[in-house]
């Protein structure tokens, strides 16, 4: 693909490019690659002015650049063809798109999935080896149902939706269109519930629903919990990564983004673009404001007013957290001085 077909693509996105200068200059772009593993022929990406550094030392062909004219005149200087946006790693992750689509299988249903006769099944929908699709279930046109899938009754699955091999959806499930869910991603199981009695647990049944709006992304071995009554629910765009648990009866807004291992105690409730990091602990029924973020391996036990960045165990504002971390570090040092200090103390007194 010629780099004047590339920019092409991206219309009004890439702000300026080398082209202007020189349209003569205009190599073939085989392919896309991080900027210090890229090989002639390829795209990168420098993101900002602190990896100028890259520019004159990358192999690659084309470089998608900040709006920096210093950058811009050093990759000219490098014999680098370049483009220049607002927001360089969106613009990469489109170019991917340019070279790269994920598998996506011929619509057929396989001879070995098992499909109870009340399911609906749409159009175009491909239902891979040993699939079980059981009573009751609605499955959209233009839906990829992977292998070893199991889609429990009552359940119902929105257009264009994926599910990846071995996952499984459970009772009283409603999945949207445009959503893609990992292997091993379990979604409506379910929740924790049990009451104390004199007798032992007792398990409290888990009636409820666990809804997900369209285009949610849901990453491996991920859990979603079914609530005892009411709904779990997971707002349009939010995206989720791999070994999640979002617990009974929590709400989660729309366009958030959860990382790896990040856990949610029932009930609780995010907002809308709330970002929580890797490892972050949510309590019992805490709530997230609009547009909150939670750095990793944050605990929080209350709730977090919109906007605001929150770090540590437990919680604290990310400002108060960083001035913490500058003490953590000259505890010893303090801990001499005070022992120190009192043995002074004591022999002034003696």
């Amino acid at each position: 693909m010629k780099f004047s077909e590339i920019i092409s693509q991206f219309g009004e996105t890439a702000t300026n490019h080398s082209l202007t200068s020189n349209p003569d200059l205009d190599p073939e772009i085989i392919g896309v690659a991080a900027i210090d593993e890229a090989t002639n022929g390829t795209l990168s990406y420098v993101e900002g002015p602190k990896f100028g550094s890259f520019v004159s030392k990358t192999n690659a062909t084309a470089l998608i650049l900040p709006q920096d004219e210093k950058l811009q005149e050093l990759a000219q200087e490098n014999g680098i063809v370049w483009i220049s946006t607002s927001d360089p790693r969106l613009l990469f992750a489109k170019a991917i798109a340019l070279f790269y689509q994920p598998y996506r299988p011929v619509p057929e249903i396989h001879p070995t999935a098992v499909i109870h006769s009340s399911a609906k099944v749409g159009s175009d929908v491909y239902v891979g080896p040993y699939a079980v699709i059981q009573e009751g279930v609605e499955i959209g046109d233009g839906a990829i149902i992977h292998p070893n899938v199991v889609i429990y009754p009552d359940t119902k699955i929105g257009d264009r939706t994926t599910l990846h091999a071995n996952c499984t959806i459970h009772e009283r499930t409603r999945i949207g269109s445009d959503c893609v869910i990992h292997s091993g991603a379990v979604i409506g199981a379910e929740g924790f519930g049990f009451v104390p009695s004199r007798t032992g647990w007792l398990k409290m049944e888990q009636s409820g629903y666990t809804v997900l709006e369209d285009g949610v992304v849901v990453g491996c071995n991920t859990a979603i919990d079914r609530p005892a009554v009411g709904e779990t629910r997971v707002g349009r765009n939010t995206v989720i990564d791999n070994l999640v648990q979002i617990g009974h009866g929590c709400q989660i807004g729309s366009g958030c983004a959860i990382a790896g291992q990040a856990g949610m105690a029932g009930g609780v409730k995010l907002g809308n673009r709330v970002i929580l990091a890797g490892q972050v602990g949510i309590a019992n029924q805490v709530k997230m404001g609009d547009g909150a973020i939670a750095s990793a391996q944050t605990g929080i036990h209350s709730d977090v007013a919109p906007g605001e960045i929150v770090s540590g165990t437990p919680a604290i504002p990310y400002k108060l957290y960083l001035k913490v971390c500058a003490v953590y570090s000259r505890l010893p040092d303090m801990y001499q001085s005070l022992k120190q200090l009192q043995r002074k103390f004591k022999n002034s007194n003696d």
